[in-house]
């Protein structure tokens, strides 16, 4: 079952619960209040669920400024101080091209080329194959 962590018209961007990750996905170019606001609604959802882990897909996203870059790395970071990883999938070359160029690091971000392979870094084979059986 899916929950919805975002506030009601305070946030558009849903923060899902699946099992014991959060699932975000990015579409569009954020505001910056956007994403601050996203970024403490994630923190208060591994508060409050106990995830241990949480995907960020910026698949949907064109360009990732330094903004939204240091917000990637804060998330990152306050989800560690919480004891959940954290894993960005689907950067488009561009994006990874940008973040280069801008000298930006993201340290505590794992990387993933796409959700599915970003489930299975969190610790869940079941999700890239569901024929797989669990470990």
């Amino acid at each position: 079952m899916n929950d919805d962590y975002s506030r009601a018209g305070a946030a558009p961007v849903p923060v899902l619960r699946l099992g014991d990750v959060l699932l975000v996905t990015l579409q569009g170019d954020l505001h910056d209040g956007t994403a601050e606001q996203l970024q403490q609604d994630i923190v208060e959802a591994i508060a409050r669920s106990r995830v241990t882990g949480v995907v960020i897909d910026i698949s949907g996203v064109e360009i990732v400024d330094s903004f939204l870059g240091r917000v990637l790395a804060e998330i990152a970071a306050n989800a560690r101080l919480l004891a959940a990883q954290t894993v960005v999938s689907g950067m488009r070359p561009a994006v990874a091209i940008t973040l280069v160029e801008l000298g930006l690091s993201l340290p505590g971000l794992r990387t993933a080329l796409n959700t599915e392979a970003a489930l299975e870094l969190l610790g869940r084979p079941d999700a890239a194959d569901p024929r797989r059986e669990p470990r």
